[in-house]
């Protein structure tokens, strides 16, 4: 490349606008233009330092595009527009995205090579859930929903979520650790987000890990992905979704008497923290009605059971000090998913809701730092 000279370029900067000349390089034969400062400065097509940058992205991951202008603007005496910080906050989600794939790959790399490490976590929960997201009209053009034609006007997001225990209360209930949790998520496929988890997984020590539990609810991709890669996995079904099915069914089998039905409910509620499924699908088999759609709707309750009766036996897991519910990452999906991405009005794109569930994921996971650094290396 041939030198031409120093061009002039101007920065927004965390302490205002300012401006700077470097060196600008041309190759005479395909006519390439590189500036080897903005390239050191990692100012490559964009006139925001990495400070701002960082700035916009967690703004607009946190609040609306609209309240997070306002916010640098009170804050930090920058100023924007609220359609700079939608471009900046999805650009570096993309980036982030990206930088995770790298990461995954690697880890998936280190998995083959290497046998599995001697144990040094206790117990390593893995759990996964999903939600919808509105979306604009042509993102679930001829998808099926929940609409009463039939349509849909959401995408799930799969989230999945990675911490530790080694401890219980003192009443012998377990406490999950501190600044253990990290998340992963996106609108994908199940397959695509199976090797997501696991990635993540691998990363926080998931060779290294003496006991390894899944938790979630009785959805088959979830069994799927858990079957796939944990397959020396403890897995639990989410007690309260357990109790749900058990409610619903109680409510199909005793629609006509309230009183039995609570009674029922009651009963096979503490049939099922004892694991005895078995029993509750035995005494609800006698009590399914003649009504077709009735009929139906139970047997399809009891399948659930059935299913499911190896992942509910909480006794049995209660004696393990395990958890038995799946609110952390329940918890997740309204903090980190609905919080953001499920305001009132809103409708997205799934490139741009990736992008903002890249940068939240890795935010609440405190790992925001970590790529910023090892940009600016």
């Amino acid at each position: 490349m041939e030198s031409k000279g120093l061009k002039k370029k101007e920065l927004l900067t965390i302490l205002g606008q300012t401006s700077y000349n470097r060196s600008m390089y041309r190759c005479p034969s395909c006519g390439t233009t590189r500036f080897p400062g903005d390239e050191a400065l990692d100012v490559v097509n964009t006139t925001r330092s990495p400070g701002v940058r960082r700035m916009m992205s967690r703004a607009g991951s946190n609040r609306t595009f609209k309240e997070a202008k306002e916010d640098l603007n009170i804050y930090a005496g920058i100023t924007v527009s609220a359609k700079d910080v939608e471009r900046v906050a999805e650009a570096t989600g993309k980036e982030v995205e990206a930088w995770q794939k790298i990461h995954q790959s690697t880890n998936l790399e280190k998995a083959a090579e290497t046998e599995t490490i001697a144990s040094s976590i206790p117990l390593l929960y893995i759990s996964y859930d999903g939600t919808g997201v509105p979306m604009v009209p042509w993102e679930t053009e001829g998808r099926k929903g929940k609409q009463p034609d039939g349509s849909a006007k959401t995408r799930e997001v799969k989230l999945g979520c990675i911490f530790t225990q080694t401890t219980t209360d003192e009443k012998g209930l377990p406490v999950r650790d501190p600044d253990s949790t990290s998340f992963v998520g996106a609108i994908e496929p199940a397959y695509d987000f199976g090797w997501r988890i696991y990635g993540e997984a691998l990363r926080r020590g998931l060779n290294s890990a003496e006991r390894i539990v899944v938790l979630g609810d009785g959805a088959k991709w979830i069994k799927g992905i858990a079957d796939m890669h944990f397959p020396n996995a403890i897995q639990i079904v989410d007690l309260y979704h357990a109790r749900e099915h058990v409610c619903n069914l109680c409510k199909i089998l005793f629609c006509d008497d309230e009183k039995s039905g609570l009674r029922h409910r009651s009963k096979w509620w503490t049939y099922l923290d004892w694991g005895m499924v078995e029993k509750i699908i035995k005494e609800a088999r006698r009590k399914i009605p003649e009504n077709q759609k009735s009929k139906k709707d139970a047997l399809k309750e009891i399948s659930y059971l059935e299913k499911n009766k190896k992942r509910m036996r909480y006794a049995e897991f209660r004696k393990q000090d395990l958890f038995v519910g799946s609110g952390v990452v329940e918890a997740g999906c309204k903090n980190i998913i609905g919080a953001r991405l499920k305001q009132s009005g809103m409708e997205w794109t799934v490139r741009g809701a990736n992008a903002i569930i890249s940068l939240r994921c890795i935010i609440k996971s405190n790992r925001f730092e970590d790529f910023w650094s090892e940009r600016a290396a």
